[in-house]
């Protein structure tokens, strides 16, 4: 049995361990009594609406906000008990980019190394090394105010890697970014992958999370809803494809009754229907066959995002 702050060697394979973990502000459970595991060397994703727990739970997980309730492990360690050896050990990239706007690319990823009491011959070897990893080795010397939003996300990302963590907890790493400067950090993240960190990442893009995440949870009020890899989540709660009709405004609702049964599952919205089917194709001819003439059509894979909605509905949370 592990001592008091030592590393849990009977699961040396999980780097996050909680059971039943609850988190209350006041009255309110913005955790209510999850149970999640996190292996080593995968990437986890968290994803759910505003106000679904993510948040606080990443913020448990990075021994900034104590427990309410339920077991907690990070690195075999409690955080309650442990948390300067765990903060020692793990990088986190908030959503915000808190850098230092004043200071130089190399500055930042220096005086932040430093914190960690590490040399300062370590740190600038460090550094040089991370603004390769980051692409930022032509701006090294320069202030970080003026550089773009990708390349401060990158240098961020660069800055969270200083102590050689073994866990990465990044919250929303890719928001607001354009495709090429998302893309350039997906493969920022898979390197850092397959150097073996360990990835725990919430996001609202779903694609990122078929992109990036071996497994995930969603989380509903609390709760989790579902667990499981991408592809799982997909075959469990939707169709293999999905049959999208667009109407004139307005006609979608007088269509619905020839075409419902179509399909497994079907959704009305504003300015479409959407027919869950394992084969669309099949469901496009059957519809043409009862004369359903829609202005466009659409036969597309089943995503994330169909999961997500289903879960978690459509209605916009505060």
């Amino acid at each position: 049995m592990a001592k008091e702050g030592e590393d849990d060697e009977r699961e040396p394979h999980l780097m996050v361990s909680g059971k039943a973990l609850v988190k209350r502000f006041g009255g309110v459970a913005a955790v209510a009594g999850i149970d999640v595991e996190v292996r080593r060397g995968e990437s986890f994703g968290f994803l759910g609406p505003n106000g679904a727990g993510k948040s606080s739970t990443m913020r448990m997980i990075a021994c900034v906000s104590p427990r309410s309730d339920g077991e907690l492990r990070v690195l075999g360690m409690d955080p309650e008990t442990d948390g300067p050896r765990i903060r020692a050990r793990i990088g986190v990239v908030p959503q915000l980019d808190n850098l230092d706007v004043e200071l130089t690319v190399r500055q930042n990823l220096q005086v932040y190394g430093r914190y960690f009491g590490l040399s300062r011959a370590h740190v600038r070897a460090k550094a040089v090394e991370l603004m390769e990893f980051a692409e930022l080795s032509d701006r090294a010397d320069d202030q970080v105010e003026p550089l773009s939003g990708g390349m401060k996300r990158r240098l961020t990302i660069a800055r969270s890697m200083v102590n050689d963590p073994e866990v990465l907890l990044l919250d929303e790493p890719t928001t607001g970014l354009d495709p090429q400067a998302r893309h350039l950090l997906w493969g920022r993240l898979y390197q850092l992958k397959q150097q073996g960190v360990t990835q725990i990442i919430t996001t609202h893009d779903m694609h990122e999370a078929e992109q990036l995440c071996d497994r995930l949870v969603v989380m509903d009020g609390g709760q989790i809803v579902a667990e499981g890899s991408p592809s799982e989540l997909i075959a469990r709660f939707s169709t293999r494809e999905v049959l999208e009709l667009r109407f004139a405004p307005g006609e979608q609702d007088g269509q619905i009754n020839h075409v419902a049964d179509l399909a497994g599952r079907h959704e009305v919205l504003p300015d479409r229907l959407l027919l869950y089917a394992d084969d669309g194709e099949a469901a496009l001819e059957a519809a043409h066959a009862r004369g359903v003439r829609p202005v466009s059509t659409l036969i597309r894979r089943s995503t994330l995002e169909d999961v997500f909605l289903r879960l978690t509905g459509r209605s916009l949370v505060d």
